[in-house]
């Protein structure tokens, strides 16, 4: 210590012939791009520093952002590259600050300098693209499996960053077909042939508690829409966001209303949500936002009558493979008369606020559940619902009563398939709120995991995400491994080999949180927010090789509370060698899939 300090006070005196030297070098070198600020402290000078590089870096790539010149500004030089100035300022403080720093002069009067090798600088960009053609990836993904509103999502996102992109208008990727197409021209046909595939249709007309709800059939290339989000136009203001979910929406309009036509605009920006991502949400404030005219369609209401709802609903194909095993199956109609006769008494329940009423048909923390999800968000039943029931192991479950959530301190409307399941004696044990039929298929079909384990998945991932909306910390705790891995993950950059680094697993830095820190974050968490709700964008599972049981499950995670929301990868790795008490051994979660790793999965543990 002693000998590191006398060494700095020999070196203090040529310091600043040394940085003067430095700082003339880097100035008269054209290989460099620089700014120095001036400021009462070093940070005030730094940030004037920084941008003043920002300024240099617009000067050097602004010719490259052809995409972004309104025609009104090609003459006007200012302006661009005002523009562009705005846009260099939304690439991460973290990227600008890997630049070089020399303190030209210390506080009061501090001068700073940044710079950057002028080669270097096509790697600030380099993050941004790579984010950008994740979303693209993962709209193609998503609007295949009919979830319409992330497909759009994603496709407007990466839209929007293609703006920010030096070079933008110049990005390809494949299609299908394996020819190449301009991402500038390709995204927007994209979604506008998403529009053109979305059709609403009137189901039933309901009057009650001076509201007319609307139930709406929404379709995607005539298909049920995974989700979908929209809102619409009453006559005097445009509504709330609303959420259709597996093709069923709601439109909610004053029991005296009478219109001939609505106008109904699919949801495609999603500003609120670009909230959760800081770099994407900068982008969003500085990019003019892109207007799609094929968004807005028409709704005819003129002579809608109300139609009565059936038990018609068919099978879907995981059904009909269910029901070839000897194991679990659907129940017949005639099977079902008890359960059907039960159902109508819970929703006569929700209709009338009597809730006290379904507590003899239900256990003790079946009844809980039911009156703390009904509670959740002023539930309200959408339409008479056309159930399904699964039987495996003497128990029942219903799939599934569609119920909407209204909350006082936000805009969203949140439609759910609420899942009930019923035990041994027929009485409600337990309520979840149900994946959509696509990631309960993707389980179902996986017949070689067996019955158990796959109605067990199908349980824990319903019963995950409820736990979450209800606030059931006891419950999260009891799932949570008392030496649960809960991590976050980011990849260490082998020295020296820069954009070359192998994508070694070793590299990977893991910060870990115990058991009980998580657990305090939760219950901070859920004493802060009216709401939590969870959204699963797609899954994919897989078994471990070793251990049992043992299942790795990675999810696209959106996370919405009131005050706090956020996207990113979940991936849980599960014990299952116990079906009635399943263990989360890790837990971890990531905001975007790494450059170097990926994401992480079971080959990790």
């Amino acid at each position: 210590m002693l000998r590191h300090l006398l060494l700095s006070i020999l070196l203090l005196a040529p310091l600043a012939t040394l940085h003067a030297q430095s700082v003339e070098d880097i100035q008269r070198d054209p290989s460099y791009l620089w700014g120095t600020g001036n400021g009462a402290t070093l940070k005030q000078a730094d940030d004037n520093a920084l941008a003043a590089l920002v300024s240099q870096i617009s000067t050097t790539v602004s010719s490259r952002f052809e995409q972004l010149i309104d025609e009104k500004k090609e003459n006007d030089q200012i302006a661009t590259q005002e523009q562009v100035s705005s846009i260099i300022r939304t690439y991460s403080s973290a990227t600008l600050n890997n630049t070089r720093r020399i303190v030209i002069q210390n506080e009061p009067d501090a001068v700073v300098m940044r710079y950057i090798k002028a080669d270097e600088v096509a790697h600030i960009f380099e993050g941004r693209k790579t984010k950008l053609l994740d979303f693209v990836d993962e709209a193609v993904k998503l609007e295949k499996k009919a979830q319409v509103a992330d497909a759009l999502r994603y496709y407007y996102w990466a839209y929007i960053l293609l703006q920010s992109y030096p070079d933008g208008s110049l990005l390809t990727r494949l299609d299908d077909k394996g020819e190449e197409q301009l991402l500038t021209t390709w995204i927007p046909q994209q979604m506008n042939r998403i529009f053109e595939g979305i059709s609403l249709q009137v189901e039933s007309v309901k009057l009650a508690d001076n509201l007319q709800t609307i139930a709406l059939s929404v379709t995607y290339q005539g298909k049920p829409a995974r989700n979908y989000d929209y809102s619409y136009f009453d006559g005097r203001d445009w509504s709330n966001l609303y959420s259709a979910k597996d093709g069923r929406g709601i439109i909610e309009l004053p029991a005296a209303a009478r219109l001939d036509k609505l106008s109904v605009k699919t949801e495609y920006m999603f500003e609120g949500q670009a909230n959760i991502d800081n770099e994407l949400a900068e982008v969003m404030r500085n990019v003019t936002p892109i207007a799609m005219r094929a968004s807005y369609q028409t709704l005819n209401l003129k002579d809608v009558t109300p139609k009565a709802e059936t038990l018609a609903d068919s099978l879907s194909a995981a059904a009909q493979a269910l029901q070839t095993n000897s194991g679990m199956h659907f129940l017949t109609q005639d099977e079902t008369a008890p359960y059907q006769a039960l159902m109508q008494r819970v929703e006569s329940a929700i209709e009338q606020k009597d809730y006290e009423s379904l507590r003899p048909y239900c256990t003790e923390q079946g009844y809980e559940m039911f009156r703390q999800l009904v509670a959740y968000g002023n539930a309200r039943l959408l339409r008479r619902p056309a159930y399904r029931f699964l039987e495996y192991g003497g128990e029942v479950t219903c799939r599934s009563l569609p119920l909407s959530f209204h909350f006082k301190t936000n805009r969203r409307v949140f439609v759910e398939d609420v899942v009930i399941r019923l035990n041994r004696e027929g009485k409600i044990n337990e309520l979840a709120f149900g994946l959509n039929k696509p990631a309960v298929d993707d389980i179902i079909h996986q017949t070689a995991w067996g019955d158990t384990a796959r109605m067990v998945l199908v349980n824990f991932l319903e019963s995950y995400k409820t736990a979450y909306a209800l606030k059931r910390l006891d419950y999260i705790r009891s799932i949570f491994s008392d030496d649960a891995l809960i991590i976050t993950g980011s990849v260490l950059k082998a020295s020296g080999l820069g954009e070359r680094a192998p994508r070694d697993k070793n590299l990977v830095k893991f910060t870990r949180h115990s058991k009980e820190e998580y657990m305090k974050k939760l219950e901070y968490i859920f004493a802060q927010n009216e709401f939590v709700n969870l959204r699963f964008a797609d899954n994919q599972i897989r078994k471990s090789g070793i251990g049992g049981e043992v299942y790795g499950i990675q999810i696209r995670q959106d996370y919405f509370s009131s005050n706090y929301g956020d996207t990113g990868y979940l991936f849980l790795m599960v014990d299952l060698n116990e079906p009635k008490k399943p263990v989360i051994h890790v837990r971890t979660w990531q905001p975007e899939k790494d450059p170097n790793f990926g994401l992480i999965d079971l080959s990790f543990f």
